[in-house]
């Protein structure tokens, strides 16, 4: 049943049917305003989908486009009118910035008569690379890598990417003006905050270099930084280097900003699977952050307060959504949503009738071919009786062994979307299920 749920939940944050709903919008803005040429730009996982939608309803008014998507997120429908291309996430890579190259000499190219449409979603971030003069690949590549073991969350990790790029924290929008730019957004941030979704390349950027010194101090990372980062933060704190375009700049008054799917949504979508399936369902939040492990070991806590509680009654889910971190303190291979699950199966072990699912809706968890994994009471009970030690697989992030030994991996391949990830806990109570399917 968790896997229903989960896939009801990636459904309704379908980047297809958002961009299809949003397209009568376009199409009238494009007629009514006069315009000559439609471009079309997009960067993020679920950049894809969201072309094939545009291409379907309006790929006779397309003149030319660049996507760029992680390897391996192709679309099923060959594209027609735009140029896709792959490259590297969550580390940016040449592919990305050869992309990112030709990405930016179209939009250079756009004039007052040119409508440019941007598909945006999560992922954009590594996807869309073009560093300001002075830092190199190579010096994103680290930093990036750096603030990710350090457990950055995606607000501080994108406060310092915005501050080193040609592109983002509203350096699209300005590259774009004086085209008109209308973009589509696929929410994977807390809060939806427009600045902070793929560092927020047509948004204002209300953070400064100041910030983002900032953030490399918080996380002890200003003196093993690369030198030449560091001295670009330092002279785009006195002035030396220009701030990235704030809220009030005139350039913003022909920018759109259009979000079309969002982690809420595929929550909503979540409660109403769970309660047609006969669950008493609760959205405990949409904000989930933190380490993941200590989110593993807070959600387990909540799931036993509800179990001991519910005597007779039917069946509880539990749901929640957000984006946990991880720092890295060992060498092994794993990501975010199986770390809080391996946390919570070891808070609820040998207690029967509950079960987690934690996952990235994009179908990805870190550097693996995993979405997350399943648990339940029985997870390290039967790992220890095969001899693995689910704390020491803990204790040095090796969390994808460990479900890849004991058959706990949850497998979807690419989904085509990207709104973070989702928690949901199945609670047997001695109430009676809808039918009887198994609850994991």
């Amino acid at each position: 049943m968790a896997k229903e749920i989960f896939r009801a939940a990636v459904d309704a944050a379908n980047p297809y049917r958002g961009v299809a709903r949003a397209c009568d919008e376009i199409h009238s803005l494009f007629r009514e305003g006069g315009f000559a040429r439609l471009h079309v730009v997009g960067f993020g996982k679920a950049s894809p989908a969201m072309a094939s939608a545009l291409e379907e309803s309006l790929g006779g008014l397309i003149d030319d486009g660049i996507i760029i998507t992680k390897y391996g997120h192709t679309p099923s429908r060959k594209l027609e009118r735009i140029r896709l291309f792959e490259s590297g996430h969550p580390i940016p890579d040449e592919n990305g910035q050869e992309a990112s190259r030709r990405l930016v000499n179209l939009v250079e190219s756009a004039d007052d008569r040119t409508l440019v449409i941007s598909l945006i979603s999560g992922g954009g971030s590594a996807l869309l690379v073009s560093p300001l003069a002075g830092i190199t690949l190579v010096d994103k590549q680290v930093t990036t890598d750096l603030l990710l073991k350090a457990g950055a969350d995606i607000h501080d990790l994108n406060t310092v990417r915005k501050h080193l790029s040609r592109v983002k924290g509203g350096r699209l929008a300005e590259l774009i003006y004086p085209a008109t730019s209308f973009s589509l957004i696929l929410s994977d941030v807390v809060g939806d905050r427009l600045d902070v979704i793929a560092s927020g390349p047509t948004a204002p950027d209300p953070t400064t270099y100041r910030d983002a010194l900032d953030v490399l101090v918080k996380y002890n990372l200003a003196k093993t930084a690369p030198v030449s980062v560091a001295e670009l933060l330092a002279k785009g704190q006195i002035g030396k280097v220009p701030e990235t375009p704030k809220p009030g700049n005139p350039l913003f008054s022909n920018t759109t900003n259009m979000i079309i799917g969002s982690n809420r949504r595929a929550l909503e979508a979540a409660q109403g699977k769970a309660e047609g399936l006969g669950f008493r369902t609760e959205v405990l939040s949409a904000e989930i952050s933190g380490e993941a492990r200590d989110v593993g070991r807070w959600l387990a806590r909540k799931a036993l307060v509800v179990k001991r509680s519910m005597g007779m009654q039917s069946p509880v889910c539990l749901i929640s959504g957000g984006e946990t971190t991880v720092t890295v303190k060992g060498k092994g291979k794993g990501g975010r949503n199986m770390e809080l699950a391996l946390s919570f199966a070891l808070e609820v072990e040998g207690i029967a009738g509950i079960t987690l699912l934690s996952a990235g809706t994009d179908g990805t968890d870190g550097p693996t071919d995993a979405a997350g994994a399943v648990v339940d009471g029985n997870t390290t009970l039967g790992a220890r009786r095969g001899g693995i030690d689910p704390e020491l697989h803990l204790r040095y992030n090796n969390s994808y062994d460990f479900f890849r030994r004991t058959g706990g991996l949850l497998l979807t391949g690419a989904t085509g979307t990207n709104v973070m990830d989702i928690q949901m806990i199945l609670i047997e109570g001695n109430g009676p299920l809808q039918d009887n399917v198994s609850m994991r």
